[in-house]
């Protein structure tokens, strides 16, 4: 089993990073997207947040893989997760186990801990982690 993304099961998202979706886009659920213009203003309230699992937002579980089956993932990048292509089917398992979420996740965190940082002229830290300094 692949791993996907999981660690968006517990935390936050403000509106700037979630407005587009819940205003244009028509892969999310109706009521869903209503509740969610409450929090996040067409305009404005850009810092507004809102859970990434809007069943059990403080819960490490799978309960957000089953939001994304739903049509109710908070960000674009997360619905695509469940959009009719490759990840579909490790969405689908993920959400009728989570005993699979776990031990792939628990895998991944293993893995990822043995990568080597980089280090000295080899690497840097970014002052915003979204673009090289």
């Amino acid at each position: 089993m692949s791993e996907i993304d999981g660690i968006h099961s517990v935390g936050q998202a403000s509106c700037r990073n979630f407005r587009t979706r819940i205003y244009n886009e028509t892969n999310i659920d109706s009521s869903y997207a209503t509740s969610l213009k409450s929090v996040c203003p067409s305009t404005g309230g850009d810092n507004n947040l809102a859970p990434l699992d809007v069943t059990t937002p403080t819960t490490f579980d799978n309960a957000y893989y089953t939001n994304l089956i739903n049509k109710k993932g908070l960000l674009h990048s997360d619905q695509q997760l469940f959009s009719g292509g490759s990840t579909d089917s490790i969405v689908t398992t993920y959400s009728n186990n989570v005993g699979n979420l776990i031990t792939d996740f628990a895998n991944a965190m293993v893995k990822m801990g043995r990568l080597s940082p980089l280090t000295g002229t080899s690497g840097q830290i970014r002052k915003n982690c979204r673009k090289a300094n």
